[in-house]
């Protein structure tokens, strides 16, 4: 394989160059040849998952106390877009990175020490797979105008409402779960709540036969009189707006750090394929028409690294990153579909086939538009910041 797009290791430390390069190296070691099938059968790679725990990579930014890494922003978002590249299994690291953000960065962040104790540990060794439930069948782009609830009882608190589009549901083994617990408008009224799997009330069924991200699980999530104890709550009553949120700066800045690998890896697949192809007499890759194509990829590459980088600095430092966070998810998710229509476009009938991976890579790469907030719904983010 030719790698021609090298990240821009000039930007980060000899330190953070080298871990990059070991997660790649790491990350071609887990199988490659299966997960063809692992697609079709919308089977979940729980060995390479395990690995990839024994690896830190699950426990990434959480602190080394509670079993994590203690890495910084900048660290964690290279090592993922090194997995992105070197890992095949796009669904394995959307998992990964859901598992991230909505358990390891909530309960890190938000959790009591008894909370900490308790999840922490397993959720960054990979032993524990978590998840959380805020989708619902009406409360997609507008995820505060959910309505389950959660009301007050003896025991603790009686949950009702159902979820849906929950990723790594039907694997998990804790997860965080939002309902109101009061009347309010937007994210007031609502909690979080860490609920293990298996707790009474709670049924995950209706598995998602999905389009892309297949080897990621996903499914429906139902509360039907869930009784949980008044120390599931995660933070404060009434705050759970505040935990969802966290969830997605660290979410949208961190998950396209993965897509930028896949991008990079289809580039190079793309370079050798239009330097060993040859039509009327020539590599195809002398034709303008399919050299301004990759030409393309590396410019969206490097600019879409250079967003997702500033957004690691800006956390790093302590400072507020929504509008970069939503600049870089909104360029990077489209560009990443833009760049695999012209992957299929360059290897033609076979780019449309199975035998390459291009056609499940631009399966992949349509749910980034979609996920972690829809593309319309960062152009909102940016235009409000602007004053719009």
């Amino acid at each position: 394989m030719i790698v021609a797009a090298p990240p821009l290791l000039e930007w980060v430390s000899e330190e953070q160059a080298a871990f990059y390069e070991a997660v790649v190296g790491f990350a071609r070691t887990l199988p490659r040849e299966d997960v063809s099938a692992l697609d079709r059968e919308a089977a979940f790679a729980r060995e390479s998952w395990r690995r990839c725990g024994g690896f830190g990579i699950q426990g990434l930014p959480a602190p080394e106390e509670h079993g994590g890494g203690g890495a910084d922003v900048t660290t964690t978002i290279l090592a993922l877009e090194a997995l992105g590249y070197g890992c095949t299994d796009n669904g394995l690291v959307f998992s990964i990175n859901a598992h991230m953000w909505t358990s390891v960065v909530p309960v890190w962040q938000f959790g009591t020490e008894e909370q900490k104790r308790r999840w922490l540990p397993g959720l960054c060794s990979g032993e524990l797979i978590g998840c959380h439930a805020m989708t619902e069948p009406d409360a997609g782009s507008d995820p505060f105008s959910l309505t389950a609830s959660a009301k007050r009882t003896p025991e603790g608190f009686r949950l009702n409402g159902r979820k849906t589009f929950i990723t790594n549901a039907p694997v998990a083994d804790v997860l965080i779960v939002f309902a109101r617990t009061s009347e309010g408008l937007g994210p007031y009224g609502i909690t979080a709540f860490v609920i293990p799997a298996g707790t009474p009330g709670m049924d995950v069924s209706g598995e998602i036969d999905k389009m892309g991200l297949r080897t990621s699980p996903m499914s429906e999530v139902s509360l039907d009189d869930c009784v949980v104890p008044e120390s599931a709550v995660l933070g404060r009553v009434g705050r759970g707006g505040e935990v969802f949120q966290r969830s997605m700066e660290w979410e949208r800045a961190c998950i396209m750090a993965s897509q930028i690998g896949l991008m990079r890896r289809t580039m190079d697949t793309c370079i050798a394929y239009a330097r060993e192809r040859r039509q009327f007499g020539q590599p195809i890759g002398k034709f303008e028409s399919i050299a301004d194509k990759i030409a393309d990829m590396r410019v969206s590459i490097d600019a879409g690294r250079a967003l997702v980088l500033r957004v690691g600095r800006l956390m790093d430092r302590g400072r507020d990153a929504t509008l970069e966070s939503a600049i870089a998810k909104l360029f990077v998710s489209e560009a990443n579909v833009r760049l695999h229509l012209d992957a299929v476009q360059i290897h033609g009938g076979y780019g449309y086939t199975r035998e390459f991976e291009i056609e499940r890579a631009l399966r992949d790469s349509v749910g980034g538009r979609i996920y972690s907030g829809t593309s319309e719904i960062q152009r909102r983010i940016i235009a409000r910041r602007l004053g719009l």
